[in-house]
């Protein structure tokens, strides 16, 4: 079995919760939860990075502002992970998502 690391890269939050059609995914977001990164086609940011829940559901987004390296790591095939470091319900519609993304090292 090869050794796996999870190299801590940087501090972020999920971006678009406000704009999720699927508000259910809010259930599986507790600390602790590890969520998929993946590249998105999207009209509106070419860096675009969307976050999956365990479920496969959409949570979000990487910011913005953080997305350039992240997506240039991704598309170079590494393989990135989010984990959840804390989760707070501000309405019905936003909760506040803090994460960390870490770098999978194989």
């Amino acid at each position: 079995k090869p050794l796996i690391r999870e190299i801590f890269l940087f501090d972020s939050y999920i971006a678009g919760t406000t704009h999720l059609k699927d508000k259910s995914v809010f259930d599986e977001l507790k600390e602790g939860c590890k969520l998929t990164m993946q590249r998105e086609d999207n009209k509106f940011d070419d860096n675009a990075i969307v976050l999956l829940a365990p479920s496969g559901k959409k949570a979000g987004y990487v910011p913005e502002a953080d997305n350039v390296v992240f997506s240039r790591l991704l598309d170079a095939g590494k393989m990135l992970t989010a984990c959840v470091k804390s989760a707070k319900k501000i309405n019905e519609s936003f909760m506040k998502i803090s994460i960390g993304i870490y770098l999978v090292d194989i």
